[in-house]
């Protein structure tokens, strides 16, 4: 089937409790937003592409890049809101503007580690895939997880430390990276969850994962942008 509106919708608050105005501080010379809204509007495969916010300049800076808007009551703005809650309430907004809607597609803004490729190949597996939902992801070879238990003692849990395998026999792992999801407006009205019925997923570069939750990621992901997107060398080596 193909999905012929498939609609991006972005949500991004004006609280922020690591970064202050997290969603439009500086990266690499322009708002974080704007970078999310241009892979967007690179992308094949996307309809149309809204913003969802109760902030003001983040709503006239989204306008300024040319896609629609939505008021994010305040009711569901705050620290405890959900990602859900502001997806239902979008959703409702757009169907009665522009009708029917097949597919939504949810990126994170502090997620800034993305070309539109990987866009249009998470739309691509998600109807090769025929499924409801859908998460991007990262494969990590080995990840040994540790927790500490009530009782003060360590134990391993992604692994058995007692039996440790070499590297090479270790099976992927798949890691949500939370770049963006994939849903149909019925799933999430349905488990009010991003995700729900058959479930799939698409890959990302591994270096893709990193996001923007305080000032130490801001200047990782900025060093990651520079070294594998807005360089020159990089570019013309894949063309």
């Amino acid at each position: 089937k193909d999905y012929m509106n498939v609609v991006a919708i972005i949500l991004a608050r004006a609280g922020s409790k690591g970064i202050p105005h997290k969603n439009i501080i500086d990266f690499c010379g322009k708002p974080l937003i704007t970078w999310t809204i241009q892979q967007l509007q690179q992308s094949k495969a996307i309809s149309s592409i809204w913003v969802s916010s109760d902030s003001d300049e983040i709503l006239s800076i989204s306008q300024d890049y040319g896609v629609e808007i939505i008021q994010r009551p305040s009711g569901i703005s705050g620290d405890t809101s959900t990602a859900e809650s502001g997806w239902l309430h979008a959703l409702d907004v757009i169907e009665k503007q522009s009708g029917h809607i097949d597919l939504v597609f949810a990126p994170q803004v502090t997620s800034p580690l993305r070309e539109s490729s990987d866009i249009d190949r998470g739309l691509n597996d998600f109807q090769e895939q025929q499924i409801d939902s859908m998460f991007s992801c990262s494969i990590v070879k080995d990840l040994f997880f540790w927790e500490m238990i009530p009782s003060g003692v360590l134990q391993s849990v992604s692994y058995d430390y007692k039996s440790r395998q070499r590297r090479q026999d270790i099976p992927d792992k798949y890691i949500e990276n939370g770049s963006f999801y994939l849903f149909k407006p019925a799933v999430l009205r349905k488990y009010n969850n991003r995700m729900g019925g058959k479930v799939g997923m698409t890959l990302m570069d591994f270096w893709k994962m990193f996001e923007v939750d305080s000032m130490e990621d801001l200047r990782i992901c900025e060093a990651l942008m520079k070294a594998f997107l807005l360089n020159p060398q990089r570019t013309q080596e894949r063309c």
